[in-house]
């Protein structure tokens, strides 16, 4: 499992199919994924180098490839740091532009699976760290949400999600007639996008926590006789979804006579230059990686008003 990027190439997915890989890992005794696009290569334990006042859940740095990346101890960060089994594997990763490891005990395989077999968690303590779940026959897949990890570690992509650009009375008069729909799972996120496009003027709002629910919205829309212009004006989603990925959800829109004009923006922790491709042959009209808020107010002003 030590070549993660190779076996990438090897399952490469067409775009828009609401499909996924994961790699599958364990911490403790429980069996987690990631998102395949998220993950850069698996590498086994390397020397790592100790930072003082550094986070609780943050055992040092490393170097790969010449760049210094901090390590997170994932059996630390859930709690189950004292059961008895070894750490083997790091799972080196690209999550908002941001170079991080993850200390696992060890990965096994790739999975390729459907966004519409992933389940919500279940409502209960620590379970938005959790952005789903995978049943595999009799075992169960734990996805986490790496996003929330890293912005613990990391504040100044929160701080970067709800930094507003300044702008003109007249602007935010202009932002207050437009009707946004946003698509994002992750309730932190979603909350946090949420009040900070409030408080840049867009008023209207309406968030969806998955690409399904979004689309069944988008779809009675586009059966009444209205111009879909006078209930949404722009859509924004992320890509990693349960139920139906971003790219799929874009895909139906643009296959849909009534909706296929309607702007539509990713907002996601996996643009890169591999995603940014499959964004523009599906139809995106802009491709923004999170945090960066003030690009996105920028591309909805620029496609909406």
């Amino acid at each position: 499992m030590g070549e993660a990027a190779n076996a990438k190439k090897g399952i490469l997915l067409e775009t828009g199919t609401n499909e996924f890989e994961i790699v599958e890992f364990t911490v403790g005794k429980v069996n987690y994924g990631i998102n395949v696009a998220k993950v850069r290569e698996v590498i086994n334990l390397v020397p790592i180098t100790q930072m003082p006042n550094s986070h609780p859940y943050v055992d040092g740095i490393f170097t790969l490839r010449g760049r210094v990346m901090p390590l997170v101890n994932l059996p630390r960060c859930l709690g189950t740091e004292d059961l008895e089994t070894s750490t083997k594997n790091i799972i080196v990763s690209e999550l908002n532009n941001y170079f991080i490891g993850f200390l696992v005990n060890e990965v096994s395989r790739i999975h390729r699976v459907s966004w519409s077999v992933m389940e919500p968690p279940p409502n209960v303590t620590n379970s938005d760290m959790v952005v789903g779940i995978i049943k595999m026959g009799e075992k169960m897949v734990i996805l986490l949400d790496f996003e929330k990890i890293v912005a613990d570690i990391n504040p100044q992509i929160n701080i970067k999600l709800t930094t507003v650009p300044k702008s003109t009375d007249e602007l935010k008069e202009q932002r207050k007639t437009k009707n946004i729909f946003v698509a994002e799972d992750s309730k932190m996120l979603r909350d946090l996008l949420v009040e900070t496009l409030h408080e840049s003027g867009y008023l209207n709002i309406t968030a969806y926590n998955n690409g399904k629910d979004a689309w069944d919205a988008l779809e009675l829309l586009a059966k009444s006789e209205a111009p879909i212009e006078e209930s949404v004006n722009l859509l924004i989603t992320d890509i990693e979804m349960p139920q139906m990925d971003g790219h799929h959800l874009l895909k139906r829109v643009r296959d849909d006579r009534a909706l296929a004009k309607l702007p539509v923006v990713i907002f996601s922790s996996l643009i890169n230059e591999e995603m940014r491709r499959k964004g523009e042959a599906i139809g995106a009209d802009g491709q923004v990686s999170k945090p960066e808020i003030a690009q996105l107010i920028g591309l909805l002003d620029e496609k909406c008003l």
